[in-house]
Order: structure tokens, then sequence, then C-alpha cells
């Protein structure tokens, strides 16, 4: 028989493991959840839902803000602006009882730019959290670190160049001390690195890019990078107007790109089964499939497959196992083969506009639209459809997953929902 100590030093790797993917399931750190590819590995997620069915509390939000909620521990944070963009907040929400912990005003801006369209707002970009600090980032509106128990600014920068013109998007990410975030606007286009304990900066990267225009409205971009380990190296995954790019992420120095000729890029890239999965953008999105194993101008060596039709400009697709499911902005959801790019099943039409990420978790892929509908489907190689849940309110804002809740962010609440 084993020894008690003897045992103990035997288990304590095993309890370890499941200690963090507890953890793992609690915490929804940054847009599209922990591995930035909007799949989660907790179960017990809910199916149906109403306004009167499977609501465990719902918190009315003042302003206006399509960022997407984060979790860590006990706390939710989301940002909001007015919607005239003169004035920025971040919000906590305990996560247990939805009572609003902080209301937070960060500052105030003299002369915000319009932002012609009704589907961007002045706090689009969904902030990055951590143990003790949350990160919140309004383009070049501004950026600031927060302690999350006091609600005390620990630093802030206002002085990042950038004309958004129709509004920002890019979402911050942490990579070990590093705070990394996109400014690809109508004047100026570059990735940067900020020390995410002081604010100040490591790095920046110009966009190195020939947008074959001088009109700044196909130089802007609203894509979230994410960082993966290929070919022996870390990279940072970087999409722009016109090319998506490779950078190392502790220096900003370019790998490798791939060109195409679409802007305005909004979706976060994703990386499975050694690909890298980018969607090109406006005016029409293809979704390319990229061995990030090249270096230079990669475009016509590394593209394995490049799907062209119905791809979403503004949801983000999801990938399961070997399928990629996705969803146009005008409703017209397909399913792809990830090796291939072979379309599956054929545009199944859900109706209504999209911008939210899909969802997947506990055996299902959840599609949102701009009226606060979800569609529930299988993640399988035809069409099921599992139900149609709806919200009063519309929703262009990502879920997020913590335990076996949805916290759901519409135009006016925040929600979490559980069965």
């Amino acid at each position: 028989m084993l020894r008690t100590p003897i045992l103990l030093a035997l288990l304590l790797p095993f309890f370890a493991l499941i200690a963090d993917a507890s953890l793992a399931d609690e915490n929804w750190p940054r847009f599209r959840g922990p591995r930035a590819d909007g799949r989660t590995d907790s179960t017990g997620l809910p199916t149906t839902w109403s306004e009167t069915k499977n609501i465990k509390w719902k918190t009315p939000l003042h302003d206006r803000g399509w960022s997407s909620p984060v979790v860590w521990g006990d706390q939710i944070w989301v940002t909001a602006a007015t919607e005239d963009g003169k004035t920025d907040f971040a919000i906590c929400v305990d996560k247990n009882d939805g009572r609003i912990v902080h209301d937070l005003k960060l500052w105030d801006n003299e002369k915000p730019s319009p932002l012609g369209n009704g589907t961007n707002s002045y706090a689009s970009c969904t902030p990055v959290i951590e143990a003790g600090h949350v990160h919140v980032h309004f383009g070049s509106y501004g950026t600031a670190c927060l302690d999350t128990a006091t609600g005390k600014i620990l630093w802030q920068r206002r002085d990042l160049p950038c004309e958004h013109f129709r509004g920002p998007g890019s979402s911050p990410i942490l990579f070990e001390n590093l705070l990394i975030f996109h400014m690809d606007g109508f004047d100026h286009q570059y990735a940067v690195a900020l020390d995410k304990t002081t604010g100040q900066t490591v790095w920046k990267t110009e966009r190195d890019v020939d947008y074959g225009s001088d009109n700044g409205d196909v130089m802007k971009a609203y894509s979230t990078p994410i960082v993966i380990e290929a070919a022996g190296k870390l990279q940072l995954i970087s999409p722009a107007a016109k090319s998506a790019f490779s950078y190392d992420p502790r220096t900003g120095k370019e790998l490798w790109r791939v060109r195409y000729p679409s802007h305005s890029v909004g979706v976060t890239p994703l990386y499975q089964n050694g690909l890298v999965f980018i969607n090109t953008g406006f005016g029409k999105a293809d979704l390319l499939a990229v061995k990030p194993d090249g270096s230079g101008d990669v475009t016509t060596t590394h593209v394995i497959w490049a799907a062209k039709k119905s791809i979403g400009s503004k949801p983000g697709q999801v990938v399961v196992d070997d399928l990629i499911f996705n969803v146009h902005d005008t409703g017209v959801a397909s399913c792809l083969d990830a090796k291939t790019g072979e379309e599956l099943w054929k545009s199944e039409r859900l109706g209504g506009e999209f911008s939210a990420a899909l969802l997947y978790g506990d055996g299902k892929v959840y599609f949102c639209d701009h009226t606060g509908t979800t569609t529930v489907v299988k993640p399988a190689r035809k069409y099921v459809e599992l139900a149609v849940n709806k919200l009063d309110d519309g929703c262009l804002a990502s879920p997020a997953v913590t335990g076996k809740a949805l916290i759901w962010r519409t135009r006016s609440a925040l929600y979490r929902i559980e069965e």
C-alpha cells in the first residue's frame, strides 16, 4: 500500500490539472474566451431560454456599447459610452447576483468623430482581464488599466494616434508582460504593444501595406489578434486591411504575410489543426486557410484553400473538430470542411442580421442576431436545429461563458442565462 505522502505527491499534479480546468471554465478573460476561439469546455449550458425562462438575473446597462463581457472570479466587466461618444465608462457586475459593483466614468472626449453607420459604437472594444487588473480600450480615445477591487485607474494612455472614422473595434489581448492591440484607422495603421504594468510602449509596428488607394476608408480594420505557437516559434496573427501578418509578439518583427483585396476586417483569426483561418473582411469576405510555417509573402505558397461563398464579414466563425460554422451578416448559415473548405450544408437561412461571433459549447453552436434571437444547432455535417430563443432587445456583442451559464449583453441589459 502506498503511504499517504507518496500518494499525495502522485495525486497533486492531477488535482492541479482539475483546478486549472475548472478555472478555465469559470473565467472568460478576453474576446472569444480563454483560447480566443469562441469555444468552451463547460458542460450543462442552456439550450432554451426566454425573458421568463432560465434567466438567473438581468441587469440594465446605461448608455451604449457593443463590447463583449469578460469574466474573472466573481466579476463581469463591460465598457460603455454615451451615444455621442463624449464620455467613456467601465462597468463591473457581480457574477452571482447581477448587482453593479463599479460604474466608473473614465474620461470625456472633446470631439469624437462621427460613427457614420449604425452597426458600431464608441465602446465596441472588449476589455481583457486577469487577476487584479482589467484593461479597457476605446481605440484612440483611451486605454487604461484598472484595479478590479477598487476601480482605480492605475495608468492610462490617450496619446496613441488613429482616426477610426467609423469607430474603434479591435480588442486588446494580454501576452506575457504585454498588452497588444491594433490601431488601423483612416490615417494611421499599426500594431502596438504596451507594458501591461506601466502602459509604456514596448514596440510599435507600422503596417507595410500597398493599399492601392489614397482613400483612408480602405485602410481601416477592426480585427483582434491572437498568439499561437507554430513552426517552432510564437506568432502574433494580426489581420489588417489588404493583408494579414504574422509578427514576433515580443518584438513586432514581421515573420510572414498574406495579401487579399478586402478591407475593414473585423473577425478574429482562428488556429486549429495546424492551420490559421483568416477572414478577409469587407467588401466581400473570404475565409483563408493558411499554413503558418512560411516567411515573407506566402500568398501564393501557403494558402491551402479559400472559401468564398456567404462568408460573414462581422460574425466570427467557430471551428469544432474538422468543421467550421459560419453565418453571413445577412443571416445565411453554413458549415465547411476545415480541411478542404468544402461547403457541407447549404446556406440555411436563419433570418435577421448578424454581428456577434459564434459560440460553441456543450455540443451546441449558438448563432445570435441583432434582434436578440439565438438559434442553437448541433455541430454536425448536416443542419440540425435544437432551439430558437428570443430576448427582448437586440444583440451585437458576443457571448461569454462562466461555469454552466451564458453571459449575454443586449443593447440595454446584461443577462446570466442558466438552467
